[in-house]
């Protein structure tokens, strides 16, 4: 069916408008970063862009500056309160950190655990899997206080290793069936051709099946890697000194006022590693996203 040229203008219009639709908040937060507090809260008018940009807000949450240290900088010292520091820096890097182990370790058990839930029959198999997509259907705050004392016993509270963890085995469960979908999408006929090349299971596992469904593993990745990185609750509760982007920006909002510069600016930054991470695999992503879309 071919389409005529008002259908396919019609098609682009509308696919920009969603697109945009999306874009806009995002859009809105980049620029409520630039803005000083005067614009952001000017009731009398939607403030766009005649205002003049200032990067006063970056300085504080990504080079420690504090609001008086600026003020004393630019001279100007009038209306400005005590020193007060929201400096981010490590924020970053423990959200890094924390992302990124539990993405490799959460990936590392379920690539291995979707192929053999994919490819072995056994008993209780299809009650098994029910069993894995009810832990992700349980709310977090479920477990909250038998996590607490566990990581107590084992010196976990407070750490990075203990995030990790616990986001690694809240991320398992919708891993574990992501990849087994992308395993399912590929014939049980490749794997029979290897077993009668002499291949070995794992042989089989680690140079043919595998490298067919890279991609599944890519979205899989970003999902877990999403997911970690703008977790809350566990952060919260598990830890004190160490605080994550998402905990770090409830700090923001103070007796006298949620600072809302210092969240557009640190929401800003956020974004970024994300948007890096989903560029680095994104050639895999879109092959992932449509594994077995033409399979008949």
């Amino acid at each position: 069916m071919h389409e005529t040229f008002l259908q396919k203008r019609l098609r682009d219009v509308a696919a920009v408008l969603v697109v945009g639709m999306f874009m806009f908040p995002l859009f809105w937060w980049a620029l409520t970063s630039f803005k000083p507090t005067s614009a952001i809260f000017n009731k009398d008018e939607i403030v766009w862009f005649n205002f003049k940009p200032t990067l006063v807000n970056y300085a504080v949450t990504m080079l420690g500056k504090s609001r008086a240290e600026l003020a004393i900088d630019s001279g100007n010292t009038f209306g400005v309160g005590g020193a007060s520091s929201y400096d981010s820096r490590q924020t970053i890097i423990d959200s890094l950190i924390i992302a990124v182990g539990a993405t490799a370790l959460t990936l590392l058990l379920a690539v291995v655990a979707a192929y053999a839930l994919s490819r072995m029959r056994f008993r209780w198999r299809q009650a098994y899997l029910n069993w894995i997509l009810s832990q992700r259907f349980m709310p977090p705050i479920a477990i909250i206080v038998p996590v607490v004392f566990m990581f107590h016993y084992l010196s976990l509270l407070d750490t990075r290793l203990g995030l990790i963890i616990v986001d690694t085995l809240i991320n398992l469960p919708i891993a574990v069936l992501l990849m087994k979908s992308f395993y399912d999408d590929v014939p049980v006929d490749v794997d029979e051709a290897a077993m009668i090349d002499g291949a070995t299971r794992l042989q089989i596992f680690w140079r043919v099946v595998l490298p067919m469904v890279k991609g599944g593993v890519a979205a899989t990745a970003v999902l877990c890697f999403i997911f970690s990185w703008t977790e809350f609750l566990m952060s919260l509760f598990l830890t004190n000194s160490i605080r994550t982007l998402p905990v770090r920006i409830t700090t923001f909002v103070t007796s006298t006022g949620s600072e809302w510069g210092f969240i557009a600016a640190l929401g800003t930054t956020a974004v970024i590693p994300s948007f890096i991470f989903i560029l680095l695999v994104q050639k895999q992503l879109v092959r992932g996203l449509t594994l077995g879309s033409l399979k008949e």
